[in-house]
């Protein structure tokens, strides 16, 4: 048995009553979309173990091997990516599928209480189906003037999110799950979409930075799953008319990002 129709419904359901996010502070930056989410996960009755801050995924189902990350992002702003802290994105970690919860809110509200403009559920496996790389940060000495300074290692992962991989997301409730999935009540679900992902003929497998010149230097090997096709479906809640969800055409993201990059608009190219 899988629990992500019953959150999905959970958060479609929330967004049609107008429960809105409650951000408790003008600090609190991060966790109130998390909290939000928390809330709806609760009402479906499924436990879900309580963990620090920055577990990942944010919330680890306990009878079921499923856990669910929460993204939430503001607009206007940055919705074509996000950063994966220390953490790749995928749809598998340490036995469990790991479904993906996005959703955007507005950037600047009034108050401390503003609603759910759209979300998107969707399987890691949608961002990145390759589940046997394992992070690891590292670190060296001898740096410096005096070869005492330590340098670290400690990656971080920007990827790209459903809003920049396909369209007919933005206002709607939308769930995206590998199509071979059984899903549990999906008889409460309509199909809006069929969505493909094929695996790149090459990818990074090294890197290296040279301190002399600042630059950055990877190292590209054949893709052993190159050419794999993998389909996944879009479902929206049965009584819900929005329309179809298509995958955008594809396109060679940037190299590298600025690393304050805030304001990239969904009608970017």
């Amino acid at each position: 048995m899988v629990t992500v129709v019953d959150v999905f419904l959970s958060c479609y359901e929330a967004m049609q009553r107008g429960d809105l996010i409650h951000r408790r502070n003008r600090r609190d930056k991060e966790f109130h979309f998390q909290d939000w989410v928390g809330h709806r996960i609760t009402e479906t009755g499924f436990p879900w173990e309580v963990t620090k801050r920055n577990k990942y995924p944010d919330y680890i189902m306990t009878n079921h091997p499923e856990g669910y990350e929460v993204k939430g992002l503001e607009t206007p702003g940055r919705q074509l990516d996000f950063d994966c802290n220390s953490q790749l994105a995928t749809g598998m970690h340490e036995g469990r599928s790991v479904y993906y919860v996005f959703g955007r809110y507005p950037k600047k509200p009034d108050a401390d209480r503003f609603p759910v403009l759209d979300l998107v559920i969707c399987h890691g496996d949608f961002l990145n189906a390759h589940h046997d790389y394992i992070h690891k940060n590292d670190s060296f000495r001898d740096f410096g003037s005096y070869g005492d300074i330590l340098v670290r290692d400690r990656k971080m992962y920007v990827a790209p999110t459903p809003y920049a991989l396909a369209d007919g997301l933005t206002s709607n409730c939308t769930l995206i799950a590998p199509e071979e999935e059984v899903l549990d009540g999906v008889d409460r679900l309509r199909q809006v979409g069929r969505l493909t992902r094929t695996d790149a003929d090459r990818i990074a497998t090294k890197y290296s930075f040279d301190f002399r010149d600042n630059t950055l230097c990877t190292e590209l090997a054949d893709n052993p799953t190159a050419g794999t096709t993998r389909n996944f479906a879009a479902y929206r809640e049965v009584g819900d008319s929005a329309g179809d969800v298509v995958m955008k055409p594809a396109r060679r993201l940037p190299r590298q990002l600025p690393l304050d990059e805030t304001t990239d608009e969904l009608s970017n190219p």
